[in-house]
């Protein structure tokens, strides 16, 4: 049986990336957005308040919490393209889920949110030459971190959360 942390496996660096290698997970980047508006589509109150897993998020955590992980993904990104291997600063991703706006706001304002910010990623993805993909960042408990693989590990998170809600779903018959 599959993990249902981890419903498409976890994250494993396989780069360097080829230029064709980065194209296709831009591309994940940017279908990413629709692909969980597909997941949750037509999902009731009740749906969106049910956990993913025993012990997991809820779907309405998870819609929210792709939009809070990837803006600041995508902060990581610009420091990096701007400084010289800038520390960033982790979040406690388990204590945003918690608060108030992630309980009470409506998910489609987490889904519009999710688009707006990956149409200006991946314009800036898109714009990068093959020597800005070794650019990095340091991150205090990872250490560096370069662009091409902070690449595949967004590529990877969009996919890893759309798969809680998807199984969910089939495993719920909704």
């Amino acid at each position: 049986m599959t993990d249902p942390r981890y419903p498409i496996g976890k994250f494993h660096f396989e780069g360097p990336y080829s230029e064709d290698q980065r194209k296709a997970l831009i591309g994940d980047i940017e279908r990413a957005p629709a692909a969980l508006r597909a997941a949750v589509s037509g999902f009731s109150p009740q749906q969106l308040d049910t956990p993913y897993r025993d012990g997991g998020w809820t779907v309405r955590q998870v819609i929210h919490h792709l939009p809070d992980s990837h803006m600041n993904a995508y902060v990581r990104w610009k420091l990096a393209l701007t400084e010289d291997g800038p520390t960033i600063k982790p979040y406690a991703e388990d204590r945003w889920a918690q608060l108030a706006d992630t309980q009470s706001t409506p998910v489609e304002v987490s889904l519009t949110l999710l688009d707006a910010l990956h149409t200006r990623w991946v314009q800036l993805l898109r714009s990068l030459s093959p020597e800005a993909w070794n650019r990095q960042f340091r991150h205090p408990e990872l250490g560096p971190v370069s662009l091409e693989k902070n690449l595949g590990i967004y590529a990877w998170h969009g996919k890893h959360h759309v798969a809680h809600v998807t199984e969910l779903r089939k495993r719920m018959g909704w």
